[in-house]
């Protein structure tokens, strides 16, 4: 069965730094891309990075230079360091494949809060 496992949310002030971790189970995650959405409360799904086999990365501009992605291809894991956090980045973060459409995980909570 297909799995992917969210872990790493909490709680943070603006400012600090999460790092977020996903791990996949059911596909062939090597040659799989991996995205990282987040969706805040009465917003749309947003994807705010994604990480190619071939290890190629991109990041929405609202948190280029701040959110790094990569993956542990041995762990079929794969991360979402995030730093210098802001209330705006507040949401559940959900990480995704397209090699498993429409298949979601639970997501982890940020909440990014004085």
């Amino acid at each position: 069965q297909v799995q992917l496992v969210e872990s790493g949310g909490g709680l943070v002030q603006p400012g600090g730094s999460l790092r977020l971790s996903c791990v996949a189970s059911g596909f062939t995650f090597s040659s799989s891309t991996m995205q990282w959405y987040r969706q805040a409360p009465g917003k749309q799904r947003e994807r705010v990075a994604f990480i190619t086999s071939t290890r190629n990365t991109n990041y929405v501009d609202s948190v280029k230079g701040r959110f790094t992605i990569s993956r542990d291809n041995a762990k079929n894991t794969v991360n979402l360091q995030m730093n210098s956090l802001k209330p705006e980045d507040t949401a559940v973060y959900y990480c995704y494949t397209p090699q498993v459409p429409s298949y979601w995980g639970q997501g982890t909570q940020v909440t990014v809060s004085t």
